[in-house]
């Protein structure tokens, strides 16, 4: 689709950061054009209207979760268009209130998501987002919140996908990203 070959083509390649070996895509160029930033989010858009929502037994999305923090730039965004709600899920400590909590799997060590308790109802269809999914670890995590305050996901999105890490195969619900990168 030329949409998707027009916004890869915009995403800057920086070797060897954040370390040595890897290759960092960077989502930025893509949010300083305002046309490629229309055109990602019109594109996520489309997915979710054409594919998500007709296939989900509710028929709407109510919430869409956005991770800490490059998925606040897409989340909010998408919800508002959606008619539904934006819901965070941040690293542990940052929110107020009464949280749930999920710990996942960092190369060096574990990390961990809290999101407000009263943040989904039982019930509710929900769309998680982020940049990218490496190896899944932080988009399970979120799931879980979604899951222990009895949301259910009906897909993730990311704008980028490491395929070759298999990050997917760990969800509980399909995912759908905008470009796979292999390297």
């Amino acid at each position: 689709m030329a949409d998707i070959e027009y916004l890869r083509g915009l995403l800057k390649a920086h070797p060897d950061f954040p370390k040595k070996g890897i290759v960092f895509l960077d989502i930025f160029p893509l949010l300083r054009d305002p046309v490629a930033f229309e055109t990602l989010i019109t594109h996520l858009l489309y997915r979710i209207t054409s594919h998500t929502i007709p296939q989900s037994s509710s028929k709407k999305v109510d919430v869409v979760v956005g991770l800490d923090a490059r998925g606040f730039l897409l989340g909010p965004i998408i919800a508002l268009r959606l008619g539904a709600a934006f819901v965070p899920v941040r690293k542990k400590g940052k929110l107020p209130g009464e949280c749930v909590t999920a710990t996942y799997a960092k190369e060096y060590g574990a990390d961990s998501f809290e999101m407000q308790a009263d943040a989904i109802k039982a019930g509710q269809s929900v769309i998680i987002v982020d940049d990218l999914i490496a190896t899944g670890g932080s988009a399970k995590a979120a799931g879980e919140l979604v899951a222990q305050q009895g949301g259910k996901v009906l897909e993730y999105l990311f704008i980028i996908e490491l395929s070759f890490l298999k990050g997917g195969q760990q969800l509980n619900a399909p995912v759908y990203s905008v470009i796979q990168s292999n390297d």
